[in-house]
């Protein structure tokens, strides 16, 4: 079924394609004010050699986002290309189920199913890029683990007749774990197009995404005291809570999930938008380039999202359902607790820019209509829909000096009527060096998710009546990109917050809960080659709250750097991680949600790695070992040999990785 989708989509492709033959444009799209459509009046009898033809201009915008990126090409952050980012921790190896170290609520309003313990290693909308290439440019990435864990990731990107352009993302992660009942498998598939027709009047968006993520769980280990004298030496020894022991085996090449959970998310957008404005034209020598400048646009999104959360158990065991989970279920019958979801969303906006030439200057409004379906496994279905208003305003000044974005969006009727995300930004470079300043705002009303209000067919209690949840946020932000430093702090007042208190027990806390957060990052140069990168967070919230996250995080790394015999660029050195004790939450399996604990703290030796990274022309390699912290025994100073990353779920011991990122210009 994933691949049916992808030729599909493909198909439609092709239809782009063709008609992409007619673009003439050297340079296309982006909705670019001063570019416009050269057409030669007289054959030139000598024609100029291509400037580009040896070389590659590459830049992309992100949905939603007319700045302007390129590629990074950094080598001594690993975490640039590692699905899980350092501030983030799984139950164990890649492709378990996640949760941040920061505190994190969902950010934005509309349908939620409630299911997120899997979200860090989704492709998202709002991540999703559009590029614009001179030439053909690919990027194979293969990265091979401890226990047969591998990464595959393959991007491409290229322009047709320069107007249309087109690129595919595809991973695929496999890692059969260190426990038992641990195999995990990630799929994950983006295609996108972007055509603009030859008079830039007409622009359309196609991005297809694919997300699968498939977990075994194990549920914790039944004792995981044992850590510390296995015969073996190898945790593979012990038992698990969930799963037959006698089924289980650590195959790199076995995809299949006997006990735990499938999710799969799947989103087709397609975004129209036709421009009414000025035409103009700039005569050199015998070329006549002819500019568009849109003053009104007229803008269509229809989206489709397909939802499936899934948790089965082939050989269930009722005695440890009940011991460890206090969950009653008949021993004969095969689990299954599945979620279905559909829903279509069509949104239309008018676009109009004040200034012709100042495309980060615009002001919008518009509606939408979503339809949502779901189908749940004991053969329930649950409809509804949503009517909603937005507004936006930008502007980005000419000077590239001031920058403003404000937003609004409200419920207006449907099951999530009085909804509503308010938000301002607004940032300054302060002088020549790059110093910048940015503050935000953000107050949001939302309804619980589904699943809190029991619109699921998993076990679960759910809330009695709708309390809907509101956070205002505010951040102020320092920093200098070009000097490497950043200073960060974020205020979050939350009424109403939505959590889990028991391992089936959805629950509301009324009181108000503050939040304050602190971040800094800094560069520091100690000398030549020698650099010392500090990253710390510190986080303090109400004691009596249900939110429980560490005081401090931190990542230190020193590294030896720099470009050796011309073409070698290297980054070698040590890197620990560290967080203060906290109640870190348990995890229910059968449900796929974090719950709150009070009787567990999670006490953890800094997590130190060692690493040498480098970079010989378009060639990048990783060759890091992990978690040499596991080699120090036990002891009462320095505490257990293995850290933890909820109670009875061990992270790994010693762990190898090697890997390289490649890429080619055709």
């Amino acid at each position: 079924m994933f691949f049916n989708k992808a030729f599909i989509f493909c198909a439609l492709l092709l239809i782009m394609f063709q008609i992409g033959a007619v673009a003439q444009n050297p340079m296309g799209g982006f909705n670019s004010m001063n570019r416009g459509v050269a057409s030669q009046k007289k054959p030139d009898s000598l024609q100029k050699r291509d400037q580009l033809a040896d070389s590659i201009t590459l830049f992309f915008k992100r949905f939603n986002n007319n700045k302007l990126n390129k590629l990074d090409s950094s080598i001594n952050d690993f975490f640039v290309h590692y699905p899980l980012p350092y501030t983030s921790y799984n139950l164990g190896n890649l492709g378990t189920a996640s949760k941040s170290y920061i505190f994190n609520p969902i950010a934005t309003v509309g349908w939620d199913a409630g299911f997120h313990s899997f979200d860090e290693y989704a492709y998202t909308l709002d991540q999703t890029a559009f590029f614009e290439t001179t030439r053909p440019y690919t990027e194979l990435a293969y990265l091979l683990g401890g226990k047969g864990e591998q990464l595959v990731e393959i991007k491409h990107t290229q322009n047709k007749k320069q107007q249309l352009n087109y690129s595919f993302d595809y991973r695929f992660s496999n890692s059969p774990g260190n426990l038992k009942n641990q195999s995990s498998n990630l799929n994950n598939m983006r295609i996108t197009a972007h055509f603009q027709s030859k008079r830039k009047r007409y622009e359309a968006y196609l991005v297809m995404l694919m997300n699968k993520a498939a977990s075994s769980e194990n549920g914790g280990l039944v004792n995981a005291a044992l850590l510390d004298s296995l015969s073996l030496n190898n945790p593979y020894e012990l038992e698990s809570r969930l799963g037959v022991s006698g089924a289980s085996f650590r195959n790199p090449f076995n995809t299949a999930i006997a006990t735990g959970s499938i999710y799969k998310d799947d989103t087709y957008l397609l975004r129209q938008t036709y421009d009414f404005g000025q035409k103009d034209s700039i005569v050199k020598d015998t070329i006549v380039t002819h500019l568009f400048y849109p003053r009104l646009r007229l803008q269509n999104d229809i989206k489709y999202q397909h939802n499936e959360y899934l948790f089965q158990d082939k050989n269930p065991n009722a005695a440890n359902y009940l011991k460890y989970f206090e969950l009653v279920y008949n021993p004969n019958e095969v689990v299954n607790f599945s979620d279905k979801w559909a829903v279509l969303t069509d949104e239309f906006s008018l676009i109009s820019y004040p200034q012709k030439n100042n495309s980060n200057q615009f002001l919008q409004f518009g509606a939408g209509y979503s339809q949502m379906n779901a189908t749940f496994s004991d053969l329930s279905k649950w409809n509804n829909y949503n009517l909603y208003g937005f507004g936006v305003y930008s502007n980005k000044t000419r000077n590239q000096l001031w920058d403003m974005l404000a937003s609004g969006k409200l419920f207006l009727n449907g099951y999530q009527a009085g909804d509503f995300d308010a938000q301002f930004a607004l940032s300054r470079m302060l002088n020549k060096k790059g110093d910048y300043l940015s503050l935000s705002f953000q107050n949001k009303n939302r309804t619980p998710s589904a699943n809190f209000m029991g619109i699921t067919a998993f076990a679960m209690n759910p809330l009695l009546s709708i309390q809907k949840e509101n956070t205002t946020s505010l951040t102020g932000a320092i920093g200098n990109a070009k000097a490497d430093w950043k200073a960060l702090v974020n205020y979050q007042l939350i009424n109403n917050y939505h959590y889990f208190s028991a391992p089936l027990q959805a629950a509301v806390y009324t009181n108000p809960i503050s939040y304050l957060r602190a971040q800094v990052e800094h560069k520091i140069k100690l000398s030549t080659h020698w650099n010392w990168y500090d990253e710390i967070t510190m986080q303090v919230i109400d004691a009596v709250s249900p939110i429980h996250v560490p005081f401090i995080l931190t990542r230190q790394r020193i590294a030896y750097e720099g470009n050796f015999y011309k073409n070698l660029n290297l980054s070698t050195g040590v890197e620990v991680i560290y967080h203060t004790s906290f109640k870190a939450d348990n995890y229910m399996p059968f449900t796929g949600q974090f719950y709150l604990q009070d009787s567990y703290s999670l006490s953890n030796r800094p997590t130190t790695n060692a690493f040498l990274h480098f970079m010989i022309k378009r060639f990048k390699g990783y060759i890091r070992l992990e978690n040499l912290n596991t080699l120090l025994p036990t002891s009462k100073g320095l505490g257990n040999t293995y850290n933890f990353t909820a109670q009875n779920y061990p992270s790994t011991g010693v762990w190898f990785r090697f890997g390289f990122w490649w890429n080619f210009i055709n």
